[in-house]
């Protein structure tokens, strides 16, 4: 229970490929004794895709956590001043999210809630999933890396040959970087072989 009474808010964005992997991950964190509060993303709420349909990712969240969805930027606004969360994790973050964030744009109740939280100087981990980590995001990536409270959970290209620009967190390493943000330490090696986790 390597977690025990840490409140977690989890931020979850629209690589809805990646989804069935985090709903994984957050049932770990879970396990590890924390409590769980699940934000979404306007495209996690309003889209249908070939993974799966929105409510029923929203009523997982829910089923995981025994938490309400924050859905909306009016239900994420009320994190900073009230201090909700010890750590916020966004997972998967998407490039759209990353862009975002790095150029203060607060325009989802996902980014509202990142924004919350940092008011507070708490720490932050992202989970990066995009097609274009190697290309436009690049340098989004590399302004977060060098930005204070955030933390990155370990990358790597996914698909090199058929996506070049393609990254993805290994998703088994967000409870290890959680940990290490937890004592504002990055985890390490932040660049990493993929393996398809």
């Amino acid at each position: 229970m390597r977690l025990q009474g840490i409140r977690v808010g989890f931020v979850v964005t629209g690589s809805h490929c990646t989804l069935a992997k985090i709903m994984k991950e957050i049932d770990r964190i879970v396990a590890e004794g924390a409590e769980v509060f699940p934000v979404v993303s306007y495209a996690v709420t309003t889209t249908d895709t070939r993974y799966g349909k929105c409510a029923d990712w929203c009523a997982r969240l829910e089923e995981l956590t025994n938490k309400p969805v924050i859905k909306t930027i009016v239900e994420a606004e009320p994190i900073g001043p009230g201090k909700l969360f010890d750590i916020l994790v966004a997972a998967p973050c998407t490039g759209n999210t990353l862009a975002k964030l790095t150029n203060g744009i607060t325009d989802t109740p996902a980014l509202m809630a990142i924004k919350a939280h940092l008011r507070n100087r708490r720490p932050v981990v992202l989970a990066i999933s995009t097609n274009d980590g190697l290309g436009f995001n690049a340098g989004n990536i590399a302004a977060l890396l060098n930005t204070k409270n955030i933390y990155l959970v370990p990358f790597g290209q996914d698909n090199p040959t058929a996506k070049p620009n393609s990254l993805v967190a290994r998703m088994d390493k967000i409870i290890d970087t959680v940990l290490h943000a937890l004592d504002d330490k990055q985890l390490q090696p932040v660049l990493v072989e993929h393996k398809g986790s």
